[in-house]
């Protein structure tokens, strides 16, 4: 008998034999007797009995229910799981694999092979259509990074385990949940999306894909947006009020004849109604019109007091005017002077007063005043009016003092407890208030 290392000290034959030349008489027959000895000798697998019990185990816990009944198929499974444990990594997949696509798979045996590794878990968690909420939950919650990945990529995510993954504040797990367009985002795990992409600004154009993005969140996302991304926000979320406008027609009249002494509905009104500039804070101001105030702005540089009284007249809180001054992009400025009916003279004269550059050193026009007359230019006054509102509404009658004070003394405020404008002020204005 040729030995395997006689074998091996023949490398003209090996090389013929491996490259498919034909081999004819005795030598052929000397190599066919080698070949059939290295296989005679070669050593059975090891631990060859428990191979082929698991495979067995595993072919139980597959059969129908026509000959096997859920009893047995939970008893066999627990069996298969204490094997499982002891297993190598290549005959956990195989299993995994094999189970996936049963339409019920006993709850041992679910819940040790989706937290198992990620290679192991990924035939159940990507094609298994069994899986409970309940199984995905316990997978989120004792699984790793690799198994949030595979999960944020699951078809029909549910909103519990969307919420469940955006809490994790894993970014590339989030971004991977934003593009699979079949998980169900609810609006706490969107806005939490949202406040998140004020520091991770790669998240916004996948947020403005989300078919659950509602005005409360774009109208926040809007003031660490970039330029393009607000002009989407404006046209797409800054809505007309017609509808409720014709609803409350008349109940205007009836907070008159109460003289508007319910502050709630005062409130809900003042948001609703067609005229946006404050004829009483008009009457009270040193200035004879916005743009009288605007103009001596311009000629003499913005105040404090003069930003709060451009701020009355377009009917605005001053902490809500302060904020549009100090965007950085200044397509609120936009928003602001299309919604009170000033002209672009007027809002390149409010530019100028918070000494923002109108041209460039060649003498152009600066590109930033540029893409906020081209903001202006798309916007509709009554959308315009609708997105200024909400931001005061959010600020003013959403934030309390109580809020304000926990703010700006830097306390955690529990989100879940607000209403929709409270959570959407805490959002675009926390930094401000912080400051």
């Amino acid at each position: 008998m040729v030995s395997s290392s006689a074998r091996a000290d023949s490398p003209a034959e090996t090389d013929d034999f491996a490259a498919g030349e034909g081999v004819e008489g005795a030598q052929g027959s000397e190599l066919d007797q080698i070949f059939d000895d290295i296989i005679a000798e070669a050593p059975p697998p090891k631990n060859q009995a428990r191979h082929v019990l698991l495979k067995r185990l595993a072919d139980v816990v597959c059969l129908p229910e026509s000959r096997i009944n859920a009893f047995e198929r939970a008893v066999t499974a627990d069996l298969l799981v204490e094997m499982l444990r002891e297993s190598v990594l290549h005959e956990r997949i195989r299993v995994a694999k094999r189970v996936s696509i049963l339409g019920e798979i006993p709850n041992s045996l679910i819940r040790m092979l989706i937290t198992d590794d990620a290679e192991v878990a990924r035939a159940l968690i990507e094609d298994c259509e069994s899986l409970s909420d309940a199984d995905l939950y316990y997978c989120a919650k004792f699984g790793n990074h690799h198994h949030h990945m595979l999960l944020a990529t699951r078809k029909e995510l549910s909103s519990i385990l969307c919420e469940y993954l955006v809490d994790t504040e894993n970014i590339p797990v989030i971004e991977t949940l934003l593009k699979n367009q079949r998980a169900r985002l609810s609006q706490p795990a969107l806005e939490a999306a949202v406040a998140m992409s004020q520091t991770h600004p790669q998240l916004i154009p996948l947020i403005m894909k989300r078919s659950e993005l509602r005005p409360s969140s774009a109208y926040v996302l809007f003031w660490w947006a970039e330029a393009d991304c607000r002009r989407l926000i404006l046209t797409r979320f800054g809505v007309n009020r017609e509808i409720m406008q014709d609803m409350a027609s008349d109940v205007f009249a009836m907070m008159a004849a109460e003289k508007w002494q319910d502050p709630l509905a005062r409130k809900a009104l003042q948001f609703i109604e067609r005229r946006q500039r404050n004829r009483e804070a008009l009457e009270k101001s040193p200035y004879t019109s916005l743009e009288a105030a605007i103009a001596e702005a311009a000629r003499l540089g913005m105040t404090r007091h003069m930003a709060e009284e451009i701020s009355y007249m377009s009917g605005i809180k001053p902490a809500t005017g302060a904020k549009l001054m100090r965007d950085r992009g200044g397509e609120g400025l936009a928003v602001l002077c299309k919604a009170t009916g000033l002209s672009k003279k007027a809002l390149k004269a409010l530019w100028k007063a918070l000494r923002r550059p109108l041209r460039t050193p060649e003498g152009l026009m600066h590109p930033h005043l540029a893409e906020v007359l081209i903001t202006y230019d798309i916007l509709a006054v009554d959308r315009a009016q609708t997105v200024l509102r909400y931001w005061n509404w959010s600020l003013s009658s959403a934030l309390t003092h109580v809020m304000l004070r926990a703010i700006s003394n830097g306390e955690d405020v529990d989100l879940d407890s607000l209403s929709v404008p409270q959570r959407a002020a805490m959002l675009a204005f926390a930094q401000d208030l912080k400051g």
